[in-house]
Protein backbone atom coordinates (compact mmCIF):
# COMPACT_ATOMS: atom_id res chain seq x y z
CA UNK A 1 0.00 0.00 0.00
CA UNK A 2 2.84 2.62 0.90
CA UNK A 3 4.41 1.65 -2.51
CA UNK A 4 0.80 2.51 -4.17
CA UNK A 5 0.18 5.43 -2.01
CA UNK A 6 3.41 7.12 -3.52
CA UNK A 7 2.89 6.10 -7.10
CA UNK A 8 -0.23 7.98 -6.92
CA UNK A 9 1.46 11.01 -5.23
CA UNK A 10 4.26 10.60 -8.21
CA UNK A 11 1.55 10.50 -10.78
CA UNK A 12 -0.47 13.21 -9.37
CA UNK A 13 2.62 15.62 -8.84
CA UNK A 14 3.96 14.92 -12.53
CA UNK A 15 0.01 15.74 -14.18
CA UNK A 16 -0.02 18.69 -12.30
CA UNK A 17 4.02 19.41 -13.14
CA UNK A 18 2.97 19.25 -17.05
CA UNK A 19 0.05 20.84 -17.20
CA UNK A 20 1.51 23.95 -15.30
CA UNK A 21 4.29 23.75 -18.08
CA UNK A 22 1.69 23.32 -20.60
CA UNK A 23 -0.81 26.71 -19.20
CA UNK A 24 2.56 28.96 -18.49
CA UNK A 25 1.67 30.54 -22.23
CA UNK A 26 -1.50 31.78 -20.17
CA UNK A 27 1.09 33.48 -17.87
CA UNK A 28 3.39 35.05 -20.50
CA UNK A 29 0.09 36.46 -22.80
CA UNK A 30 -0.96 38.54 -19.81
CA UNK A 31 2.61 40.05 -19.81
CA UNK A 32 2.22 40.81 -23.71
CA UNK A 33 3.68 44.53 -24.48
CA UNK A 34 6.93 43.54 -22.10
CA UNK A 35 9.84 43.10 -23.94
CA UNK A 36 10.91 39.01 -23.54
CA UNK A 37 14.23 40.34 -22.15
CA UNK A 38 12.71 41.96 -19.87
CA UNK A 39 10.59 39.00 -18.94
CA UNK A 40 13.32 36.62 -18.65
CA UNK A 41 15.21 39.04 -16.32
CA UNK A 42 12.62 39.02 -13.70
CA UNK A 43 12.34 35.61 -14.11
CA UNK A 44 15.71 34.85 -13.51
CA UNK A 45 15.97 37.61 -10.38
CA UNK A 46 12.60 36.08 -8.63
CA UNK A 47 13.30 32.21 -9.17
CA UNK A 48 17.00 32.87 -7.61
CA UNK A 49 15.53 34.71 -4.54
CA UNK A 50 12.40 31.86 -4.27
CA UNK A 51 15.04 29.01 -5.09
CA UNK A 52 17.42 30.22 -2.40
CA UNK A 53 14.93 30.49 0.14
CA UNK A 54 13.41 26.89 -0.74
CA UNK A 55 17.01 25.89 -0.04
CA UNK A 56 17.32 27.56 3.20
CA UNK A 57 13.88 25.87 4.13
CA UNK A 58 14.94 22.37 3.54
CA UNK A 59 18.57 22.51 4.56
CA UNK A 60 19.97 22.14 1.72
CA UNK A 61 21.88 25.55 1.47
CA UNK A 62 25.35 23.62 2.43
CA UNK A 63 25.06 21.57 -1.47
CA UNK A 64 24.69 24.96 -3.05
CA UNK A 65 27.92 26.37 -1.31
CA UNK A 66 29.79 23.09 -1.68
CA UNK A 67 28.31 23.04 -5.73
CA UNK A 68 29.67 27.48 -5.84
CA UNK A 69 33.61 26.24 -4.49
CA UNK A 70 33.46 23.48 -7.16
CA UNK A 71 34.74 25.22 -10.57
CA UNK A 72 34.24 22.22 -12.82
CA UNK A 73 30.65 22.02 -11.63
CA UNK A 74 30.68 25.98 -11.95
CA UNK A 75 32.21 25.42 -15.52
CA UNK A 76 29.57 22.83 -16.69
CA UNK A 77 26.53 25.46 -14.80
CA UNK A 78 27.91 28.27 -16.97
CA UNK A 79 27.51 26.42 -20.26
CA UNK A 80 23.91 25.26 -18.96
CA UNK A 81 23.17 28.16 -17.89
CA UNK A 82 23.32 29.96 -21.57
CA UNK A 83 21.49 27.14 -22.70
CA UNK A 84 18.16 27.40 -20.70
CA UNK A 85 18.44 31.36 -20.68
CA UNK A 86 18.37 31.04 -24.17
CA UNK A 87 15.99 28.55 -24.20
CA UNK A 88 13.23 30.42 -21.79
CA UNK A 89 14.19 33.80 -24.19
CA UNK A 90 12.91 32.39 -27.47
CA UNK A 91 10.03 30.59 -25.71
CA UNK A 92 8.61 33.90 -23.90
CA UNK A 93 9.70 35.98 -26.93
CA UNK A 94 7.67 32.97 -29.19
CA UNK A 95 4.67 33.12 -26.69
CA UNK A 96 4.26 36.49 -26.93
CA UNK A 97 4.30 36.75 -30.39
CA UNK A 98 2.16 34.71 -31.93
CA UNK A 99 4.74 31.79 -32.33
CA UNK A 100 2.86 29.20 -29.70
CA UNK A 101 2.28 26.79 -32.32
CA UNK A 102 6.31 26.71 -32.68
CA UNK A 103 6.77 26.00 -29.55
CA UNK A 104 4.36 23.31 -29.14
CA UNK A 105 6.44 21.61 -31.88
CA UNK A 106 9.37 21.66 -30.30
CA UNK A 107 8.44 20.46 -26.89
CA UNK A 108 6.94 17.74 -29.06
CA UNK A 109 10.29 17.16 -31.43
CA UNK A 110 12.73 17.74 -28.22
CA UNK A 111 12.11 13.75 -26.49
CA UNK A 112 13.52 12.79 -29.96
CA UNK A 113 16.10 15.22 -30.27
CA UNK A 114 17.36 13.56 -26.54
CA UNK A 115 17.40 10.46 -28.23
CA UNK A 116 19.65 11.65 -30.84
CA UNK A 117 22.07 13.48 -28.90
CA UNK A 118 22.25 10.23 -26.25
CA UNK A 119 23.71 7.97 -29.62
CA UNK A 120 25.73 11.38 -30.55
CA UNK A 121 27.44 11.96 -27.38
CA UNK A 122 26.65 9.26 -24.95
CA UNK A 123 27.31 6.16 -27.05
CA UNK A 124 23.69 5.31 -26.74
CA UNK A 125 22.20 2.79 -29.33
CA UNK A 126 18.89 3.17 -31.05
CA UNK A 127 17.07 0.07 -31.86
CA UNK A 128 15.32 -0.34 -35.47
CA UNK A 129 11.81 1.61 -34.59
CA UNK A 130 13.30 4.37 -32.59
CA UNK A 131 15.42 5.24 -35.82
CA UNK A 132 12.26 5.14 -37.37
CA UNK A 133 10.74 7.17 -35.18
CA UNK A 134 13.58 9.80 -35.28
CA UNK A 135 13.55 10.05 -39.00
CA UNK A 136 9.55 10.60 -39.64
CA UNK A 137 10.44 13.37 -37.34
CA UNK A 138 13.08 15.22 -39.43
CA UNK A 139 11.11 14.29 -42.77
CA UNK A 140 7.97 16.30 -41.17
CA UNK A 141 10.27 19.22 -41.11
CA UNK A 142 11.61 18.91 -44.16
CA UNK A 143 8.18 18.61 -45.22
CA UNK A 144 8.09 22.33 -43.71
CA UNK A 145 11.07 23.07 -45.64
CA UNK A 146 10.01 22.18 -48.87
CA UNK A 147 6.17 23.68 -48.81
CA UNK A 148 7.66 26.86 -46.92
CA UNK A 149 11.34 27.48 -48.14
CA UNK A 150 12.22 27.76 -44.56
CA UNK A 151 13.35 25.70 -41.67
CA UNK A 152 10.67 26.16 -38.46
CA UNK A 153 13.29 27.83 -36.85
CA UNK A 154 11.94 28.53 -33.74
CA UNK A 155 10.95 25.01 -33.02
CA UNK A 156 14.25 23.11 -33.60
CA UNK A 157 15.81 25.71 -31.42
CA UNK A 158 13.70 25.35 -28.49
CA UNK A 159 13.71 21.11 -29.29
CA UNK A 160 17.90 21.36 -29.18
CA UNK A 161 18.68 23.94 -26.72
CA UNK A 162 16.51 22.06 -24.17
CA UNK A 163 18.08 18.84 -25.22
CA UNK A 164 21.82 20.25 -24.96
CA UNK A 165 20.70 21.29 -21.58
CA UNK A 166 19.25 17.89 -20.37
CA UNK A 167 22.79 16.36 -21.75
CA UNK A 168 24.64 19.43 -20.34
CA UNK A 169 23.33 18.57 -17.26
CA UNK A 170 24.10 14.89 -16.76
CA UNK A 171 28.01 16.21 -16.45
CA UNK A 172 26.84 18.06 -13.41
CA UNK A 173 25.96 15.77 -10.65
CA UNK A 174 23.51 18.31 -8.72
CA UNK A 175 20.22 18.67 -7.89
CA UNK A 176 17.75 20.31 -9.85
CA UNK A 177 17.08 23.08 -7.27
CA UNK A 178 20.40 23.64 -6.62
CA UNK A 179 21.24 23.75 -10.21
CA UNK A 180 18.66 26.10 -10.92
CA UNK A 181 19.48 28.30 -8.25
CA UNK A 182 23.60 28.33 -9.27
CA UNK A 183 21.70 28.74 -13.42
CA UNK A 184 19.75 31.99 -11.95
CA UNK A 185 22.77 33.53 -10.06
CA UNK A 186 24.81 33.38 -13.70
CA UNK A 187 22.18 35.43 -15.05
CA UNK A 188 21.82 38.00 -11.94
CA UNK A 189 23.80 40.67 -12.67
CA UNK A 190 23.02 40.82 -16.99
CA UNK A 191 19.27 41.30 -15.15
CA UNK A 192 19.98 43.36 -12.76
CA UNK A 193 21.71 45.52 -15.37
CA UNK A 194 19.04 45.18 -17.85
CA UNK A 195 16.67 46.15 -15.50
CA UNK A 196 18.74 49.09 -14.47
CA UNK A 197 19.68 50.71 -18.15
CA UNK A 198 16.65 49.59 -19.51
CA UNK A 199 14.20 52.09 -21.06
CA UNK A 200 10.92 50.21 -20.86
CA UNK A 201 8.61 51.58 -18.80
CA UNK A 202 7.78 48.63 -17.41
CA UNK A 203 11.71 48.19 -16.24
CA UNK A 204 11.11 50.36 -13.08
CA UNK A 205 9.17 48.50 -10.22
CA UNK A 206 8.16 51.28 -8.53
CA UNK A 207 6.25 53.07 -11.80
CA UNK A 208 4.15 50.25 -12.43
CA UNK A 209 0.55 49.31 -10.68
CA UNK A 210 0.71 46.73 -7.98
CA UNK A 211 -1.11 43.98 -10.42
CA UNK A 212 1.79 44.29 -12.81
CA UNK A 213 4.60 43.97 -10.45
CA UNK A 214 2.11 40.87 -8.57
CA UNK A 215 2.49 39.52 -12.10
CA UNK A 216 6.04 39.46 -12.86
CA UNK A 217 6.71 38.65 -9.19
CA UNK A 218 4.95 35.57 -10.17
CA UNK A 219 7.65 34.48 -12.71
CA UNK A 220 9.85 33.34 -9.58
CA UNK A 221 6.37 30.46 -8.88
CA UNK A 222 5.72 29.82 -12.61
CA UNK A 223 9.30 28.76 -13.00
CA UNK A 224 10.10 26.86 -9.53
CA UNK A 225 6.61 25.26 -8.75
CA UNK A 226 6.65 22.71 -11.49
CA UNK A 227 9.91 21.47 -11.60
CA UNK A 228 9.37 20.69 -7.64
CA UNK A 229 6.92 18.87 -8.83
CA UNK A 230 8.15 17.34 -11.69
CA UNK A 231 11.60 16.07 -9.39
CA UNK A 232 8.87 14.40 -6.72
CA UNK A 233 7.28 12.64 -9.85
CA UNK A 234 10.75 10.97 -11.09
CA UNK A 235 11.67 10.01 -7.93
CA UNK A 236 8.31 7.86 -8.06
CA UNK A 237 7.29 7.14 -11.17
CA UNK A 238 9.36 4.71 -13.72
CA UNK A 239 10.37 6.20 -16.61
CA UNK A 240 7.44 5.21 -19.19
CA UNK A 241 5.27 6.77 -17.10
CA UNK A 242 6.93 10.11 -17.33
CA UNK A 243 7.18 9.55 -21.57
CA UNK A 244 3.85 9.66 -21.86
CA UNK A 245 3.18 12.88 -19.07
CA UNK A 246 5.48 14.91 -20.85
CA UNK A 247 3.26 14.65 -24.13
CA UNK A 248 0.84 17.45 -21.76
CA UNK A 249 2.58 20.04 -22.12
CA UNK A 250 3.15 20.73 -25.86
CA UNK A 251 -0.56 19.45 -25.75
CA UNK A 252 -2.33 22.12 -23.92
CA UNK A 253 0.47 24.79 -25.95
CA UNK A 254 -1.16 23.33 -29.19
CA UNK A 255 -4.89 23.31 -27.86
CA UNK A 256 -3.82 27.11 -26.55
CA UNK A 257 -2.48 28.58 -29.31
CA UNK A 258 -5.53 26.99 -31.93
CA UNK A 259 -8.29 27.29 -29.82
CA UNK A 260 -7.75 29.88 -27.66
CA UNK A 261 -5.73 32.43 -29.46
CA UNK A 262 -6.65 31.83 -32.84
CA UNK A 263 -2.89 30.82 -34.60
CA UNK A 264 -3.58 29.10 -37.93
CA UNK A 265 -3.08 25.42 -37.65
CA UNK A 266 -3.01 25.07 -41.62
CA UNK A 267 -2.23 22.11 -43.65
CA UNK A 268 1.66 22.18 -43.86
CA UNK A 269 1.81 22.66 -40.27
CA UNK A 270 -0.88 19.72 -39.67
CA UNK A 271 1.28 17.49 -41.41
CA UNK A 272 4.56 18.04 -39.55
CA UNK A 273 2.59 17.56 -36.46
CA UNK A 274 1.70 14.23 -37.70
CA UNK A 275 4.77 13.24 -38.72
CA UNK A 276 6.15 14.17 -34.85
CA UNK A 277 2.96 12.49 -33.92
CA UNK A 278 3.52 9.68 -35.55
CA UNK A 279 7.26 9.33 -34.33
CA UNK A 280 6.38 9.41 -31.03
CA UNK A 281 3.65 7.02 -30.58
CA UNK A 282 6.06 4.80 -32.23
CA UNK A 283 9.30 5.58 -29.94
CA UNK A 284 7.39 5.42 -26.76
CA UNK A 285 5.31 1.63 -27.94
CA UNK A 286 8.53 0.16 -28.73
CA UNK A 287 10.29 1.70 -25.32
CA UNK A 288 7.62 0.01 -23.86
CA UNK A 289 7.28 -3.47 -25.25
CA UNK A 290 11.28 -3.23 -24.94
CA UNK A 291 10.96 -2.67 -21.20
CA UNK A 292 8.12 -5.41 -20.80
CA UNK A 293 10.81 -7.68 -22.62
CA UNK A 294 13.66 -6.77 -20.42
CA UNK A 295 11.58 -7.71 -17.39
CA UNK A 296 10.61 -10.67 -18.31
CA UNK A 297 14.14 -12.01 -19.18
CA UNK A 298 14.93 -10.97 -15.40
CA UNK A 299 11.96 -12.84 -13.99
CA UNK A 300 13.23 -16.03 -16.25
CA UNK A 301 16.58 -15.16 -15.09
Amino acid sequence: MPHKDSAAAGLLAGITAFLLWGMAPLYFKLLDGIPAPEILAHRSVWSLLLALLILLLIGKQRDFLSTLRDRRRMATLAVSTLLIGSNWLVFIWAITNAHMLDASLGYYINPLISVLLGVLFLGERLRPLQWLAVSLAVIGIGHELWQFGELPLVALFLAFSFGFYGLVRKRAPVESLTGLAVETLYMLPIALLYLLWSDSPTSNLTGNAWQLNGLLLLAGPITLVPLLLFNIAARRLNLSSIAFLQYLGPTLMLMLATLVFGEPLNETKLVTFAFVWVGLILYTAEALAHRRNQRALLRAA
